[in-house]
């Protein structure tokens, strides 16, 4: 278990400050959003053409002939020097800026929440719209850690329910962008939660790798089923993964309740934005951000309590 706090130190892990904390997080977890992405494209782009511009590679998997594979991977192996010229992106560099004109922000246009406020909206040098989600982002994060210290108490486990909330919200913003589910955040929440079970610091270890297990297992059988069924896949393998790590952090008996109203709400999503033709391209509406909304709303209403519902009990 986790150590008691010494009373001087509470106040730093009341809601008040906790919810701060939560604004200067959800600032950074903007930059997580936007740029990791961005950076794994970088990443696929350079391996694929490190394989690709091999001529030999290009003949075993397309079936071209010698003199065709040959030109094509010459141009392909180009692609390995001009990646390299651009400048580096990483989630520290480069310095914050603006999208449309390439102003580079000062300390107090990056101030969470209250630099956008300050700007009305607006880049400071070319006046061009600056999007409302990252405010929101940054509020959301504030108000949900502060949650999460309310239903924990000046403790270090409201620090660790944090840390888990910051996950999930990158996770479901970056899946609702662009469908993607980084490994480099799902397996680190994953075994983050099967560690944290182990030290005692939230359910015992059998039951946290039984959650993992049902979880992945639960989504997997899912998605083999409706592609047996219909020869089309409706989901991806993040949403196994991240199902698995939200049964490591609450348990097997959270799986279904997780998975009922996530299914629930992304029909209700779903059918509003095909309603309203909001639709992206492919029809799809990514399951992360309900699976990710799911295991918060366990969290906050109390898996002991919600079990208790889901079992007929008070």
């Amino acid at each position: 278990m986790l150590g008691p706090i010494a009373p001087e130190w509470q106040y730093l892990l009341s809601p008040w400050a906790l919810g701060l904390l939560g604004l200067c997080i959800g600032s950074f977890l903007n930059v997580v959003v936007h740029r990791l992405p961005r950076m794994m494209e970088r990443e696929w782009t350079q391996d694929a053409a490190a394989h690709l511009g091999d001529a030999a590679v290009l003949e075993r998997t397309t079936g071209l002939a010698p003199d065709q594979a040959r030109p094509l991977a010459q141009q392909i192996e180009k692609l390995g020097p001009l990646l390299e010229q651009q400048p580096p992106l990483t989630l520290v560099t480069p310095r914050s800026r603006c999208p449309a004109c390439g102003h580079q922000l000062a300390w107090h246009e990056n101030l969470p929440l209250v630099g956008w406020l300050r700007l009305r909206g607006r880049c400071a040098a070319c006046q061009s719209p600056i999007s409302a989600r990252y405010p929101l982002l940054e509020a959301l994060t504030g108000a949900l850690f502060a949650a999460v210290a309310w239903q924990f108490g000046p403790t270090w486990h409201a620090l660790l329910w944090c840390a888990f909330t910051g996950m999930l919200l990158a996770l479901a913003a970056i899946d609702w962008d662009t469908t993607l589910l980084p490994d480099s955040l799902n397996q680190p929440l994953l075994w983050a939660g099967l560690w944290a079970a182990l030290l005692g610091w939230t359910l015992p270890l059998d039951q946290a790798l039984i959650g993992a297990l049902v979880g992945y297992l639960s989504l997997w059988s899912v998605y083999w089923l409706f592609k047996l069924v219909t020869g089309k896949e409706g989901m991806g393998y993040g949403d196994f993964k991240l199902l698995a790590a939200l049964g490591a952090w609450l348990g097997w008996q959270m799986v279904l309740p997780i998975v009922l109203g996530a299914s629930v709400i992304g029909a209700i999503v779903g059918i509003a934005m095909k309603l309203t033709s909001s639709l992206r391209e492919g029809r799809y509406v990514p399951f992360g951000p309900f699976l990710a909304g799911g295991g918060l709303a366990v969290l906050l209403i109390g898996p002991g309590r919600l079990l208790g519902w889901w079992l007929g009990g008070h």
